[in-house]
């Protein structure tokens, strides 16, 4: 039985499949590996125990390939670090690639297509025909990830700061209050301004939950982010037309839990890319990174046998 496995390392949280042909032996869900956003210690300790769990669960002792999809997966030492844990559980090959090459795949197998991410990140990613890639954003949370959590927990504060200077109302501040326990406004600035600073992205949930009661500057922020992801794969779509002389449209597919659990964000998204453009397929549907993480994995093992 020749296993592989998959891990998709998100964010906020990372999951494991191991699978042998069409079967799934085992699958596992844990916190994040991304060292910039929970430390190293933390990272392996979530790796370790994730790959305890999933290779227990599927009971084999070697595993013949692995892809691990991860958005830090080019800072120094991030890939030789799970490569080195990953052998340590019988992985005999593996490969470390960023978490939108997974998604990318787990869309379109290889082939053209575009695709959205936006979870507590953002970033956009397109493949031409000829396997040539095309991007815009993921700049990072505090220089770009426009439309993404991080985005929308910290301009949800930003403005809601601004109506409270001119008397406009929204339930934005007290929300965050109580979350950071802040006990004044100028409390609730200092943590916002503090450092590390706090995990604006979590606030996406609250910021969303106060847009579908009603909270114009809550709205206001979500449409902000649909409009921003929507420039993002019109952008993407132009660079593949102008780069590499497409003859037709390319699909459309997105992952993450902005559009995902967003209903606010995700309409608008979608009805803003049916109105811009009218021809290009869209996926209904989020995109399971993992199934990207499997289809290469297999790929992997079938080079190597």
């Amino acid at each position: 039985m020749n296993a592989v496995l998959g891990i998709d390392g998100g964010g906020t949280r990372t999951r494991a499949s191991i699978v042998a042909g069409d079967q799934v032996l085992a699958f596992a869900e844990n916190g994040s590996i991304k060292r910039l956003r929970v430390g190293a210690e933390a990272a392996d300790a979530n790796l370790r125990s994730l790959l305890s769990e999933v290779v227990s669960q599927a009971g084999v002792k070697s595993i013949g390939a692995a892809s691990v999809g991860v958005a830090s997966s080019k800072m120094p030492g991030v890939a030789e670090w799970i490569g080195r844990v990953l052998r340590e559980f019988g992985v005999r090959r593996e490969e470390v690639v960023g978490d939108e090459v997974i998604a990318l795949d787990a869309a379109f197998q290889g082939g053209p297509g575009i695709l959205q991410i936006a979870g507590t990140g953002s970033n956009c990613i397109g493949r031409a025909p000829d396997g040539c890639r095309e991007s815009a954003g993921g700049w990072s949370s505090r220089l770009g990830d426009e439309g993404s959590g991080y985005w929308i927990g910290l301009h949800g504060v930003r403005r809601a700061l601004k109506a409270h200077d001119r008397d406009q109302p929204t339930r934005i501040l007290e929300t965050v209050a109580r979350i950071w326990g802040a006990g004044s406004i100028d409390e609730l600035v200092n943590i916002g301004d503090g450092t590390p600073g706090p995990d604006f992205a979590a606030l996406a949930p609250e910021i969303s939950r106060l847009a579908e009661e009603g909270d114009a500057v809550a709205r206001g922020v979500l449409a902000q982010a649909a409009e921003d992801l929507i420039d993002s794969v019109l952008l993407v779509r132009e660079k593949l037309e102008r780069k590499h002389k497409l003859a037709g449209e390319v699909p459309v597919a997105w992952i993450g839990s902005v559009i995902g659990k967003a209903r606010l964000v995700r309409e608008p998204f979608l009805a803003g890319l049916r109105a811009r453009a009218p021809r290009m397929p869209i996926g209904e549907r989020e995109v399971a990174g993992i199934e990207g993480a499997i289809w290469r994995a297999k790929r992997l093992a079938e080079r190597a046998s």
